[in-house]
């Protein structure tokens, strides 16, 4: 894929994870639609874009609300006719044993890991398939592959993202689409605060690195697709 002649559209994009894959796609001439629920954030990432000499838009959207979604693709498809990468970065966790995870926060999760990521590949493969070709970029967990304490809830996001995924693939492959799941360890954002406030801050991933690692698998020769990648600390001790 040719980034400077693409569009690329990265949900949860005001921070993190998001913004790390949004600014780094700028930064290789990919016009980036950034969207996320919070205005202020997409703003200052779209001014960061811009300074740079980047080309980027911003749409906001609550993505776990359908006529959201349904606002957010009419306007990408007005403004560009086309959409060439989805990232499905949007998500979050709330961990807690079992029997005290409240049926709230189940759902809750489950809304914007799982839901929300099948209504927007959805509307993006309008798009893609017939244009013959896309890339939809799935930010999974290595906690899709692994279970721990408190975390079952999250973890069964994850897993049905991984499946959802493994699926898509066969089916869009076809059209030339390619589907990129992405597992990162854990990593030092807003998410993982517990993390980020441990003695393992120094040595956990940064959003650069899975920025990084996405930028990699998407500029792969058009006959090639890695479909998964798990991505660890080098030396976690």
């Amino acid at each position: 894929m040719k980034l400077n002649e693409s569009v690329a559209l990265v949900t949860g994009a005001g921070r993190g994870i998001g913004r790390a894959i949004a600014t780094t796609l700028a930064s290789h001439g990919t016009t980036v639609v950034l969207t996320a629920r919070t205005w202020t954030e997409l703003e200052t990432v779209r001014k960061e874009i811009e300074s740079h000499g980047g080309k980027t838009v911003s749409i906001q959207a609550d993505i776990t609300q359908d006529d959201q979604v349904e606002r957010l693709f009419n306007e990408v498809s007005s403004r560009f006719r086309r959409l060439d990468v989805l990232v499905n970065n949007a998500g979050f966790g709330l961990f807690a044993p079992v029997r005290d995870l409240s049926v709230g926060d189940f759902d809750s999760m489950w809304k914007l890991n799982v839901r929300a990521l099948f209504l927007c590949t959805q509307k993006a493969l309008k798009l893609m398939e017939p244009q013959k070709s896309g890339i939809i970029v799935n930010i999974s967990s290595l906690a899709g592959k692994n279970a721990f304490i408190g975390g079952a809830g999250y973890s069964a996001t994850k897993w049905a993202l991984m499946g959802f995924s493994k699926t898509l693939m066969l089916e869009v492959r076809e059209h030339n689409i390619r589907v990129i799941t992405i597992c990162p360890g854990s990593v030092d954002t807003s998410f993982s605060q517990q993390e980020r406030n441990s003695a393992r801050s120094g040595k956990i991933l940064h959003p650069q690195d899975v920025a990084d690692t996405v930028l990699a698998a998407m500029t792969m020769p058009e006959r090639a697709m890695v479909s998964e990648i798990d991505i660890r600390p080098t030396n976690p001790k």
